[in-house]
């Protein structure tokens, strides 16, 4: 980060210095610190923006890197617009630091004018329901953080079901579905690491069934997600012809909306135009089920129970008391992410979320606490997509900028010396030169593993390193140069 002098207004007299720290560093975190960079005040000299990002996690990202499937195309743009960035100067990351632990609230507020909140949700949202505690019955948020490689999870996945059923009709659902059906090789040219191709291609799974509480008109997930199952090598998609009924606000959603529109369509020709091919796996898409037992005598999964629903009229479901089960020995929840409390602040528990007013951080007594912030999924809940994040990081920018007057300080070191407090404290913190480093480390792994497939050479895109102690140490590792 430039540590240049303060740089001056027209009237010649010094900008204002607001020192910034940033708790996350996934998209909303990063969003947040390219808006406060490019703002009006900034940009003519009124105000100078320091700003601190720092990240639980060794790499940035956040949810880029260890919350999408590997094989989504979307990830490299994403990852391109955040590395342009951070890699562009005047911001600076620290990772492998722990807001609540290795540096708390009291400590940022010593060192800043102001802090920003973008934790995210990492969590798995609850699904109450009988026999959800039994073995073989999984969190799907846990199972994506296997197979992108989280440097806090388990090597090792128990991939040992041949059948499975998938809880959710949302974008995770059918990322972990795809991933499960998958032929593992398929899988060598993206960022996948050694662990997760090795535990895919052993497994046994023949089936994959994928629940949703309503109908085919109301389903959460993309076109793009849907598009990406026919792109499955060696697997079948099934569909139910008793699933497809659609009431009269089902009608009219098709009607009115182009990406509805378009998702029923591409159900309708599955269902009319697809033949089985003797594919050695099938991926089923069931509508109108909703769970309300894991089965498993011996306390291990051997089935699920559904209730049957029907459509009331207005695009919901209701049980119509008829029961099926399914036989499975897995089960995996896809229903939601949740957020985590955090160190010192107010937290809604029913929500998953810091308690805001247009991202002004409130207390446990509804009161503005002066000088912190939230944007992204920690603070609107775990909802949309990539361009509310955006939408959500610029409210939260003009809030903290209209409030600016108010939160400076005079004291010209302030927010200097966190990097003495991350040494004193002995915290093996890394930085973006550092991420430089494991960046290109993971790219020439993959280079330097060439794989055969039926035959023929398939290039690794990288391979992701997983283990946290190997990514600090790669990270600090001398070589490349500075880019900061």
């Amino acid at each position: 980060m430039s540590t240049s002098a303060p740089i001056p207004t027209p009237s010649g007299s010094p900008a204002r210095l607001l020192r910034v720290a940033i708790i996350g560093a996934g998209p909303a975190g990063v969003y947040a610190a390219d808006l406060l960079t490019k703002s009006k005040p900034v940009e003519t000299g009124l105000l100078e923006v320091r700003i601190d990002l720092f990240d639980r996690y060794p790499a940035p990202y956040g949810l880029i890197r260890y919350g999408v499937a590997p094989d989504h195309p979307r990830i490299k743009g994403i990852v391109d617009a955040l590395h342009k960035v951070l890699d562009r100067g005047g911001i600076r990351f620290f990772g492998n630091v722990d807001y609540g632990t290795d540096i708390t609230l009291e400590d940022l507020q010593a060192h800043y004018d102001a802090v920003i909140f973008a934790t995210g949700a990492i969590l798995d949202a609850d699904l109450n329901i009988p026999g959800i505690e039994l073995e073989g019955s999984f969190g799907g948020a846990d199972f994506v953080s296997w197979y992108d490689g989280h440097p806090d999870v388990d090597r090792t996945w128990p991939l040992e079901a041949k059948e499975i059923a998938v809880i959710g009709n949302g974008n995770v659902a059918l990322d972990i579905a795809r991933m499960l059906t998958k032929q593992a090789d398929d899988l060598l040219t993206t960022e996948i690491p050694d662990n997760v191709y090795e535990g895919l291609r052993a497994s046994p799974v023949t089936d994959v069934h994928v629940f949703g509480r309503r109908g085919p008109a109301q389903v959460k997930f993309t076109p793009l997600e849907l598009r990406e199952l026919s792109h499955s090598r060696d697997v079948d998609i099934v569909l139910y012809p008793e699933d497809f009924a659609f009431d009269a606000a089902s009608e009219q959603q098709i009607a009115a909306n182009n990406q509805t529109r378009t998702m029923v369509k591409t159900f309708t020709n599955w269902l009319v135009e697809d033949e089985p091919t003797g594919a050695t796996r099938r991926l089923h898409l069931h509508f109108l089920h909703t769970p309300v037992e894991v089965l498993g005598p011996d306390g291990r999964v051997t089935g699920i129970r559904f209730e049957r629903n029907e459509l009331d009229g207005s695009g919901h479901a209701k049980g119509t008391g008829e029961f099926s089960d399914y036989p499975v020995q897995a089960v995996y929840r896809a229903v939601g992410y949740f957020g985590s409390p955090l160190q010192g602040l107010a937290f809604d528990h029913s929500r998953g979320v810091l308690p805001n007013e247009g991202g002004r951080v409130l207390g446990a007594d509804g009161q503005r606490v002066p000088g912190l912030y939230t944007t992204g999924w920690i603070k609107r809940g775990p909802v949309g997509l990539i361009g509310h994040t955006k939408g959500d990081a610029s409210e939260t920018i003009e809030c903290l900028l209209a409030d600016s007057s108010s939160l400076l300080h005079d004291s010209p070191s302030r927010g200097e010396d966190m990097e003495r407090l991350l040494k004193a404290r002995s915290l093996e913190y890394t930085t973006w030169e550092g991420w430089q480093r494991l960046d290109a480390h993971e790219k020439l792994l993959g280079e330097n593993n060439v794989s055969t497939v039926d035959g023929r050479p398939v290039l690794r895109e990288r391979i992701k390193v997983g283990s946290r102690e190997e990514m600090v140490h790669v990270s600090g590792r001398l070589g490349l140069p500075h880019a900061m």
